[in-house]
Order: C-alpha cells, then structure tokens, then sequence
C-alpha cells in the first residue's frame, strides 16, 4: 500500500504550488477508496511525510533496474507444512522394443514414438545424425508455414547427433534419449545462440547460461534442433516474426504460450518439445494442437537459466504425442541444480502400468453435467470403465474452495516486478501487443497492487494449497474437462501436476482434449493412467494430413 501511495504522493507533490495541504489530504482520502480503504482527515494527513519519505527510497531503488535473472528470495512450496516430498527412487525400466525396423516410407518416422525410435538407434538402424537430418528437413520444410521455429540450432544439432553416435559406438547409452532430436521453447537460455521470449525487446538478447532443462536433455544425449516459438514474453501465440499456426487449421493460432513446442510436436516436426506453463501455457496448445502435455508438479524442474513470469507459478514440461512419450522426458529433466529457490529433486516411479484395483480414480460430475449428452469427454469414462477402473463420481466444490482469483493478483504483481525494467525504460513500446489486455498495460496497472493484498492473496493461496491437498487426499487421478471450472487456476495455484491429451475433435475439425489431475509429486500415476487410455483408443496417434508428406 505505501507503493501506491507514493504514487499519491508523487503526483500530490509535484503538481502546482497552488495546491494546498487540505487538497493534498483530499487526494489521497479519494485514492485509497480505488483500495477499499476509507481514511479519516487526520489520517490521511499523518500520512503525508511518510509518503515523501518513500518516494525518496523508490527513487534511490530505481537507480538500479533489476535484470530478470535476479532471484526472488521466497520460494513458494506447492505441499502443506509437514508434508515430505517423496524422495526413494527406484529403477525405471522403460520400454525398449528389440523388434523394430525402418518404415518403408522414411516419412512415417515423423511421428514414431519415442521408444522405437530409441531401439532404432540404440541397434543401430538408423544413426543419430540420419535421424536428426530427417527431422532438421522437416522443420525447414514446414517451419515457416507453422511460423514455430525462432532459431535453428543446425550446427549444435549434428555435433550432438555426431557425438551420439560416437558414443554408442564406444559402447555408452546415455539412455532412451540418446540421439532423439527435440525442440526448446526460446525462454531457455543456451549458450551461443539467441534467447528471445518471443518478443521484440529480446529478439538480439544472448545470455552466456545453459538453462538446467537443456542441461538435462544434453546429459540424456538428446539433440537439440530448434528453439521453438512461444507468445510473447509468454502471453497468447503472437510473437516477432508472426503468430504461430495450429497444424489441424491453418487459419487458426496455436495457442499458447508454449506455441511452437505443441504445433511442431504435434506436426511431426521433432519427436518432442519442452514447454512452460504459468496459467495454461502447456495445457491450451497441447489441447489445440492435439498433442499430450504434462504440467508436473510446482518445483520438481529447476527452471534456472529460463525466463522468468511469475517466481511462484512458472512451471516446466514435456510436450508430446503420448502420455509414455512424456515420462521418457519428464524423468530426465525433473530436479534442481541448486540455482532455483522453488526446485526440489523428488522420486518418480513411473512404471507405466496402472493397477485398476488399486488406482483410484474419480471425475467432476459438477463439470461434466454442463456436457452435452454425446460431449467426447463421457466416452473417456466409459473406456476407463471399460478397462477395469472404478470412475467415482465426486463432486469438485471449486466455488466455495477459489471463490477469489486470486491467481490474477499473484501472477500480475510478481510479473511487474519481473519486467519493471521494461516498463520503466519504455521499451515495453516495443511488445507486439498494445491493446489493454497484454502484458504493457499488465505490467503498468500491476504496480497499483497493494503489497498487503498480495502478500494476503498468498495467504488464502495456502489455505486453498491445503483444501485441495485434502481433497486430493481419496483420489489418485481426477478427470475434468480441460477448460470446465476453475480447476486450471486452483490447479496452477496448488501446484498439482495435470496431463492434458486429445480425445476427439469438435465439430470443426479441431482436436478436443481432457485433463486428468494427480496429487502433488505423483506424476507416475497420471501418466500411467493416460497410458492406458491411449494404449486403447487412436486419438493421439492421428496426425494432420498436411504434415504426413
């Protein structure tokens, strides 16, 4: 509240001698009103000095404009106070088929899954360096139609893809990533190329980082081939050099933030893409690229050497063609390297099998009643029905648990002063969007949150944080539609991790999604459960027909 109040005071003392003292008084009795405070006189003149005295020290802070790399020295932890994160590991032993041979039609390699282009490389039926000069022809080829590709890392690319290969030959698997080509949302820093966050001010930014996430990849022995689209300093599809193109329809945007990581992915462009999500940006272009995207859990991937939105939101992960695609890389990106506040390093014990008498599964009947009779999203229950699960339904009380959006304040505060910067050289001017709904007028209207309501918009966070951890408490997996409710915002809020994948497509063509929500750390199961849904039904193996030549 004394920031805006030195905004008061800033305007109170710098407009003309001719104002008086009881003027003054005046202002900012009317100005705290916008606050839903209500000062007396003597109040609001007691405040006069103080406000003079602040504005001094914001003055002396500003001096300095703080660079987006600078930390922010409170972690947000997403479990209630007392609950451990789970840390015992066991072995993964991931699918490896042995009987797998090149297609006929080297195209149809666009959209094998992970696992059988692995035992393809791994026995040695296509080298790494074939495969990554495959899928760099097809980002060239079908890159600009998509407008997904910001930077080619073609020369960082054959050189991992060559040392791939190297080091199978000398008898070193680095796993089932070694020599797999992918795709990085461009807010992860990588040395010797651009990082640009989507957005004009940045297009030249280079930042003398690895990001941790491309860190673990290039441990796993994956290739880096492209740092992909995303909107905006993480806002929508629109970036730079255009809007990135859903490749189901190309008239439509991709969605975002994550736009370039789901539209190449889900057009066969690279087998996956890491993406990055603050309020939706894995979870709406995965939907409206019928791809399948996890949102772990807040914390379990440091996101050091990566943009930062919001300190206690920002989240990364996978995006792919299926949920068993999805815990490959998951599991070699999870942990922390120390550097982010907010990371930790937990267990994942994905085996990829779900166990119906065990597993317990529910959805939201309060959702799904607003569903057409014949929506898509019923037949999902009726398959895991159908392969022996016991689908609960259970009511999600999301009004009377999150009757506040509370993640507008959280999010558009810490998002201010991560871009004060901007905002305070004017570049903001720059950003491709100006009208009142993006981040420029975010940014500027932001700074007028009180501290005191964002500190106490984080208190009523943790009592959510607990509500939804016991309500979570019964249940392993929770099936909602995607965008039904205010479970995306609660969800972001909490940190529970959620897979997004495709069941259909709506009336014109586009795929349709549904999300299944797990408890916090325990992306295995949710993971595993999607397996099986996908090891059934076709969905996440239709690909658009423009991207199948």
């Amino acid at each position: 509240m004394r920031y805006l109040l030195a905004v008061t005071a800033s305007l109170i003392l710098t407009s003309s001698h001719a104002q008086t003292h009881s003027d003054s008084i005046k202002q900012v009795r009317e100005f705290v009103k916008l606050y839903d405070l209500d000062y007396t006189e003597s109040e609001a003149d007691s405040l006069l000095d103080v406000l003079r005295y602040d504005l001094q020290l914001y003055k002396g802070m500003h001096e300095r404009l703080p660079e987006n790399s600078i930390p922010f020295p409170f972690a947000f932890q997403p479990a209630p106070y007392g609950v451990p994160v789970p840390t015992k590991q066991a072995q993964i032993r991931w699918n490896n088929p042995d009987n797998v041979n090149l297609p006929q039609n080297r195209e149809e390699l666009a959209f094998w899954p992970i696992p059988k282009l692995a035992s393809l490389i791994y026995h040695k039926k296509i080298s790494s360096v074939e495969l990554t000069k495959f899928f760099l022809s097809r980002l060239k080829k079908w890159g600009d139609t998509l407008q997904c590709v910001i930077t080619l890392t073609e020369d960082l690319a054959l050189q991992q893809a060559m040392q791939a290969d190297a080091d199978l030959k000398k008898g070193i698997w680095h796993g089932p990533l070694h020599g797999i080509p992918y795709g990085l949302k461009d807010l992860f820093a990588v040395k010797g190329y651009k990082t640009t966050w989507g957005s004009a001010p940045y297009k030249d930014q280079m930042i003398d980082q690895d990001a941790y996430v491309y860190t673990q990849l290039k441990k796993a022995g994956a290739v880096l081939c492209a740092k992909l689209s995303m909107g905006a300093l993480a806002n929508n599809n629109k970036w730079f050099g255009g809007e990135t193109k859903n490749p189901w329809n190309l008239q439509q945007g991709s969605s975002g933030s994550s736009a370039g990581s789901a539209a190449a992915t889900a057009a066969g462009l690279l087998p996956f893409a890491i993406g990055t999500e603050t309020l939706g940006s894995i979870v709406s272009p995965s939907t409206r690229c019928g791809a399948t995207g996890l949102r772990p859990t807040f914390g379990t991937v440091s996101r050091s050497g990566a943009m930062v939105l919001c300190w206690s939101l920002d989240k990364a992960g996978p995006i792919c063609r299926s949920a068993e695609d999805a815990a490959f890389v998951y599991a070699a990106i999870k942990g922390t390297d120390g550097l982010d506040a907010g990371s930790v390093d937990h267990a994942f014990n994905y085996t990829g099998k779900s166990d119906w008498k065990k597993i317990r599964i529910a959805y939201a009947a309060n959702y799904f009643k607003r569903l057409a009779a014949d929506a898509p999203e019923w037949k999902v229950l009726d398959q895991y029905r159908a392969l022996g699960a016991n689908v609960q339904a259970i009511e999600l009380p999301d009004s009377s648990m999150y009757p506040v959006n509370l993640v507008n304040i959280i999010l558009n505060a810490e998002c201010a002063a991560v871009f004060d910067e901007l905002t305070r050289t004017n570049r903001d001017d720059l950003v491709e969007r100006q009208d009142k709904n993006f981040w420029p007028n975010t940014f500027r209207s932001a700074r007028l949150i009180p501290a005191a309501e964002y500190i106490n918009a984080n208190r009523y966070r943790y009592e959510l944080c607990k509500k939804f951890y016991e309500f979570m408490k019964p249940y392993d997996v929770l099936i909602v539609p995607t965008f039904m409710g205010r479970q995306l915002s609660m969800t972001n809020l909490t940190g529970n991790p959620v897979v997004c994948m495709p069941i259909g497509f709506n009336k014109s063509g586009s795929p349709l999604s549904i999300t299944l929500i797990g408890q916090l750390y325990d992306e295995a199961t949710i993971l595993a459960a999607a397996k099986a849904y996908q090891d059934k039904t076709e969905f996440n193996k239709l690909h658009p027909e423009k991207f199948k030549q």
